[in-house]
């Protein structure tokens, strides 16, 4: 296991909102994150489709994952999403994390999240501060 994989695997295990979400680690490397998850009922919203948090919060786990596995831990201060297509229960959406920017103090981040026919339901962007705490694992 790489050490950003520990340092992952940690969080994910004292993370108990992305567990609720029903997150699974498809990809984790150094500046990347890959998740998945599949909508269920008591996410919707009034409307029947997937409450916006949805796919945000799965955006932000993505992105907390992929901005600490530097091995420095990180902490988001500005994160947006453009919802670009509707999200319905039973969906399986994949967040892909990719970081474009790195810093000693700063780090940004781009999230695409697809359904399962892969088409972009959201486009996440965050940026984080870096700390100048190591994660040990």
């Amino acid at each position: 296991m790489t050490l950003a994989e520990k340092i992952v695997a940690k969080m994910y295990d004292n993370d108990p909102f992305s567990q609720w979400l029903g997150v699974e680690r498809v990809l984790v490397e150094e500046g990347k994150c890959v998740l998945k998850m599949t909508v269920r009922k008591e996410m919707a919203n009034g409307f029947g489709l997937a409450h916006g948090g949805i796919t945000y919060s799965l955006s932000d786990s993505a992105l907390a994952f992929a901005s600490n596995s530097h091995a420095r831990k990180a902490v988001s201060i500005e994160t947006s999403i453009s919802h670009t297509a509707p999200v319905k229960e039973n969906d399986i959406l994949t967040a892909a994390a990719t970081k474009d920017h790195l810093s000693n103090k700063i780090g940004v981040y781009s999230v695409v999240v697809t359904n399962q026919d892969q088409k972009v339901v959201g486009l996440f962007k965050g940026t984080v501060y870096r700390t100048g705490e190591s994660w040990e694992v």
